[in-house]
């Protein structure tokens, strides 16, 4: 091991005798007490030395052997140190990809601080390079979600939808002005190549938009993100949609935006979550008149252009994507089960629970939290082996 206090947590003296190390509650730790000789020894915990030579160093500064393995462990448990050299093999196969790798600092810089592990970090950015996500919908906010998840390392990513590009498809980190008239799908996918990291992700093939078995020598799909250009189908979606995607057991993210009204959420695990469907029997108990007024919003074909603002649209994006690759990480984010709104002028995010629904088929309703988070870390498992 050659401990290396994490870069990416400032360090600040709390007084003569307690370091902290970090800036934000989040992630901030005390660590103490502290003595001038031991916080000097902290300047040599950079990486480039083993045990052995911390042990004979701190030896000058008057600290015992005893001293420096106690501190290392104590620096250990509480999150604070990495090892440039763990995470495994997958992590020594980024590291050994240097323009990769250095693309990628600020996201494994920010995984380091959320994975305490020595080499957790690196190891989840590693994994993101074996994922498939397909996002359904390359309107302003489904391109958006597309090329965020292909330039933080997500290795496959699928976009489907239909038509050609409009001039209001257009938008910064989405589709770009050049592509207007193209096919919506081939503009997006073009997108993810240009964006991807480490060169571009094979393209999908076969069942990619069933959620059913991939292709031979195409990886299953870890999430599918729900991004349509019409936001009615992510604020009200459509309970049979899902239906393949509950069967085979296909985590999906709800995102849009409808009358100038974000959406994030819910992200749905199923048979663990509540779904569309749960959603759906949960509207229409609360207002029996729902479905009828649902009806006829589905009905006919709208002509009329989205009111989906371009800050709004690219706020959404980004914390649908935020939270996608939380949960391709192994945790889950704060939209499990839940749906997070926000409207304009005010854009105040509010944050409202999805409750399983005793009456739906996805048998969702009586799972714990303690049962999900358990799968949440199953799922990344095996998607990172």
């Amino acid at each position: 091991m050659h401990p290396m206090l994490k870069p990416a947590l400032r360090r600040a003296w709390r007084g003569r005798n307690t370091v902290q190390f970090g800036v934000t509650p989040a992630h901030a730790v005390t660590l103490g007490p502290m003595d001038i000789a031991t916080g000097s020894f902290l300047e040599l915990l950079d990486g480039t030395r083993g045990l052995p030579l911390l042990r004979e160093e701190a030896r000058a500064l008057d600290l015992s052997d005893r001293h420096v393995d106690i501190l290392v462990s104590r620096l250990t448990e509480a999150g604070l140190l990495d090892d440039p050299d763990a995470g495994g093999p997958e992590a020594d196969a980024l590291r050994r990809r240097a323009e990769t790798l250095e693309r990628q600092r600020p996201d494994a810089a920010a995984l380091s601080v959320v994975h305490p592990a020595p080499g957790g970090g690196l190891r989840r950015l590693a994994a993101r390079r074996a994922m498939r996500v397909q996002v359904r919908g390359a309107g302003r906010v489904g391109a958006a979600i597309a090329a965020v998840l292909s330039g933080s390392g997500v290795g496959h990513v699928d976009v489907l939808d239909g038509g050609r590009a409009e001039p209001w498809d257009i938008a910064p980190g989405g589709l770009p002005a050049s592509s207007v008239g193209e096919r919506r799908d081939t503009a997006a996918r073009q997108l993810v190549r240009r964006t991807a990291v480490g060169g571009p992700p094979r393209p999908g093939r076969g069942t990619a938009g069933t959620g059913a078995a991939p292709a031979c020598g195409e990886p299953a799909l870890s999430l599918i993100v729900v991004a349509p250009r019409d936001g009615l189908s992510v604020y009200a979606p459509d309970p049979d949609t899902a239906a393949s995607w509950i069967a085979s057991g296909t985590p999906h993210l709800y995102a849009g935006v409808i009358e100038a009204t974000g959406v994030v959420g819910p992200l749905v695990l199923p048979g663990g979550t509540g779904c569309a469907g749960c959603l759906a029997l949960n509207r229409a108990e609360a207002d029996p008149q729902w479905p009828r007024m649902l009806a006829q919003w589905r009905s006919g074909r709208r002509t009329c252009v989205q009111a989906c603002d371009l800050g709004l649209a690219t706020a959404v994006a980004g914390l649908a994507a935020a939270h996608a690759l939380s949960f391709l990480d192994g945790e889950l984010p704060g939209s499990t089960g839940a749906r997070w709104e926000a409207a304009m002028p005010l854009l105040d995010w509010r944050s409202q629970r999805l409750e399983p629904h005793l009456d739906c088929v996805c048998g969702a309703a009586g799972h714990t939290e303690v049962e999900l988070t358990s799968a949440a870390g199953a799922t990344q498992d095996t998607m990172a082996g």
